[in-house]
């Protein structure tokens, strides 16, 4: 992660997944870890790191990287870039046709934590190209094949108060960090108290 901003976005997107999905095996959330599509790939080194990703129709367990082979083939169904300056033209070409003509992820999705700057994109098939998705009334996208939307929210984690991206229901209810949850962060571990917007 390039900066704070960017590690504590990356974290606050799979935890709150996470907690939000406590009660399913049926999926994967990890970020910052290698993706190996193939083992032609593997001998060339040609691997990717999503920032974020989701993989369903799996089983929640920890691993060490995700290698579809082993997955039974799986690969992600939503990929998420926490772009900057320096790694905005990758994540907008040579990532963004990887992720569409050879991993064939159904949802890509580029953030700059620090600009805001959202865009979230959906697969076709036929021709393995990426479709801007239009944002609702509230700025949000819709992620159809997890059930839920993406957009900003103003969020205080660590030293980091920012709007940052996050999930939301679809009744535009936000997926709580642990911290912002009504009953309170997991016991044995103090918790700063401050407003959540």
């Amino acid at each position: 992660m390039e900066t704070e901003r960017h590690r504590r976005q990356m974290v606050a997107l799979i935890e709150s997944l996470d907690l939000a999905w406590h009660d399913r095996d049926d999926f994967y959330v990890g970020g910052d870890m290698f993706v190996y599509f193939s083992s032609h790939q593997v001998r060339n080194n040609d691997f990717r790191g999503p920032d974020v990703f989701v993989v369903l129709d799996t089983t929640r367990r920890e691993r060490k990287s995700w290698v579809a082979w082993e997955e039974g083939g799986r690969l992600p169904d939503v990929v998420i870039e926490l772009t900057s300056e320096s790694t905005a033209a990758v994540d907008h070409g040579l990532k963004k046709t990887l992720y569409a003509r050879k991993l064939r992820v159904p949802v890509y999705v580029i953030f700059d934590p620090h600009s805001g700057e959202l865009e979230a994109y959906l697969l076709d098939y036929k021709t393995r190209t990426y479709h801007l998705l239009p944002r609702d009334a509230d700025g949000r996208v819709e992620v159809e094949i997890l059930d839920l939307l993406l957009g900003l929210h103003p969020t205080r984690t660590g030293a980091v108060e920012a709007p940052l991206l996050r999930w939301f229901d679809r009744a535009g209810n936000l997926l709580p960090l642990a911290s912002e949850r009504a009953d309170g962060p997991p016991r044995g571990r103090r918790s700063r108290r401050w407003p959540v917007q």
